[in-house]
């Protein structure tokens, strides 16, 4: 049997990367005597097969031919006889289109080597354009490779942007932007990811909502920076700095999304984005089907960052119910932590921010520490019952929270 490692484990192996899995192309072989060296079929559209040892993929090699519009329309070809180097050219770049056979030689019929020197990433071939989920692949690479200083070539970058027109994009599923998204998120540099779609004209067709906060001013005092969009992609960076949580880092990208409908007459100031931007976040996350989890603290960042920007000014009562709404009183929904580097990352991404203290963040994490203090035991020891209970925990919260607060003034003062 003729096995070759071949994608990303060859890439990986070749940068120096950690190969955390490996696929495999066999050569020769039928989906029958597959199975008869006791491989476990598990691709429906193609033969894919598990290896019986490793449970790693072997799939038979293959060639393909688009039928419909998106990157289901395919019609795949598989034969003893396809070669490897058939089954090499339908892949995405050519850095993903090498082999490496059973005595580590490199097989590289499209000149991936080179251009992994060169830090390129090129398509194979044409064919690169019948399954738009390429786009989208291309711009997690960045994100993963753009601290190595890896480029799109300008002929795929072309290439992306004449998909892009011919509303090959249109066509991508909730399912399959979310996991490219959400992949690209954990990589070093996500920003990466919008900023190569932003370039090929997909960031306003995939992500609408984003592109859209380009070109909307904010006040230079606070934003030396100005444009919204610029701005969000700047908190993505520090929030990534912060943070290997992609739902911190997501939060802190769509936390101004209510300035994109801030009306004309009241720019460049934004009273009530927060709100503003509350039914944007909904329908962006209904339509990409993004976890509970994400838009639970997607909508916190947004609803209250302004109220972390301005802790110290809270009354007692509305700091009290900050902490309720970030779950900091809940075992199993406690948000705090997140929050606040999102905010942090918000107060930092900005034009000569970003090594800024931010005072605020010890601010809240103290006055939680003191809210916590009040213990439900204590409260049900005086004597209280049904309602009460709770009426009388948050009563003493913010006394205890108010009475800090006191201190804190007088210690200014003296």
């Amino acid at each position: 049997m003729k096995t070759f490692l071949v994608g990303g484990a060859v890439r990986d192996q070749l940068l120096n990367y950690p190969v955390t899995e490996k696929d495999w192309v066999v050569i020769g072989e039928t989906p029958e005597s597959m199975l008869s060296n006791d491989f476990q079929q598990v691709g429906k559209d193609f033969p894919v097969f598990l290896h019986p040892k490793t449970r790693e993929e072997y799939a038979l090699a293959r060639t393909e031919r688009k039928t419909a519009v998106g990157y289901t329309g395919f019609k795949v070809y598989s034969d003893p006889n396809v070669t490897l180097e058939a089954d090499l050219i339908r892949r995405d770049l050519t850095i993903n289109a090498m082999a490496m056979d059973a005595t580590g030689a490199i097989i590289d019929p499209y000149n991936g080597q080179q251009d992994l020197k060169q830090r390129i990433f090129r398509h194979v071939s044409p064919a690169f354009s019948e399954d738009p989920v390429r786009i989208l692949r291309v711009a997690r690479f960045a994100a993963k490779y753009a601290h190595l200083g890896f480029k799109i070539a300008p002929e795929t970058l072309e290439l992306m942007r004449s998909m892009v027109l011919a509303g090959e994009t249109a066509h991508l599923v909730a399912e399959r932007v979310w996991a490219e998204l959400h992949k690209a998120l954990l990589c070093l540099t996500p920003v990466a990811f919008f900023e190569s779609l932003q370039a090929c004209n997909a960031l306003a067709v995939i992500f609408p909502e984003i592109q859209q906060l380009f070109g909307v001013p904010q006040p230079a005092k606070h934003h030396p920076e100005i444009d919204t969009g610029i701005h969000s992609f700047m908190c993505l960076q520090q929030a990534s700095k912060l943070s290997a949580k992609a739902e911190v880092r997501l939060a802190t990208l769509l936390h101004d999304l209510g300035k994109a409908v801030t009306p004309v007459t009241k720019l460049p100031k934004h009273h009530g984005h927060e709100q503003a931007g509350l039914p944007i976040l909904a329908k962006f996350c209904q339509r990409l089907r993004i976890p509970t989890e994400f838009t639970k603290l997607a909508k916190l960042v947004m609803q209250y960052h302004t109220h972390c920007h301005t802790i110290m000014q809270l009354r007692p009562q509305t700091l009290v119910n900050l902490l309720e709404k970030l779950g900091v009183f809940s075992q199993h929904h406690n948000h705090l932590d997140n929050f606040i580097v999102a905010c942090t990352a918000d107060a930092q991404g900005r034009l000569g921010y970003v090594n800024t203290a931010y005072p605020q963040a010890d601010y809240l994490n103290t006055a939680a520490q003191i809210a916590q203090t009040i213990e439900v035991q204590a409260i049900l020891a005086l004597g209280f019952t049904g309602k009460n209970i709770s009426l009388e925990l948050r009563r003493q919260r913010i006394t205890a929270i108010k009475n800090w607060k006191s201190q804190q003034t007088m210690q200014q003062i003296h």
